[in-house]
């Protein structure tokens, strides 16, 4: 008897028909929707920094208050299935963004890998240079722009 091979759901469900659960170990939890955005005023552009909200817990990676972070954070994004065309604004290693595109997770995806290892050991958590936000006074967050090069941020010139 030959024995059935299965595919993971991340191949046969679409991200708009994913289970909470399925749709949430999509994460692949590297941090970056939780560093702070600015957008000009004027071309509407976005940047990021490397700042990362108060909540979020800079070693591991995960937000402090998850249940309750709307009500803590009131400017705190969720991503959901019924979003996944605006998700450019993701960094291009995100993995609902790459699901999105490629229709498959990266090669180093804990769901794949079976841990988080191969993430860690790219460099693609923001653990190794994310700040606290409450660190830097307000004034201040435009120095802290980056822009993403595989995962690793660059000083962004705004010249």
């Amino acid at each position: 008897m030959i024995a059935k091979r299965y595919e993971p759901f991340w191949k046969t469900t679409a991200l708009e028909q994913m289970s909470p659960v399925e749709w949430e170990s999509i994460c692949d939890g590297c941090g970056k929707c939780c560093l702070q955005k600015l957008q000009d005023d004027e071309t509407d552009a976005i940047y990021y920094t490397n700042l990362s909200c108060q909540q979020l817990n800079i070693t591991s990676c995960q937000c402090k208050v998850y249940e309750t972070r709307h009500a803590k954070v009131a400017s705190c994004i969720t991503l959901t299935p019924d979003q996944i065309e605006a998700f450019q604004w993701l960094p291009d290693t995100c993995s609902y963004r790459v699901l999105h595109e490629t229709k498959d997770l990266p090669d180093w995806h804990p769901l794949v890998v079976g841990s988080d290892k191969e993430m860690l050991r790219q460099g693609l958590t923001v653990r190794h240079y994310a700040v606290d936000e409450r660190n830097v006074d307000e004034d201040e967050w435009e120095t802290h722009i980056i822009k993403w090069v595989h995962g690793m941020p660059e000083p962004y010139d705004l010249t």
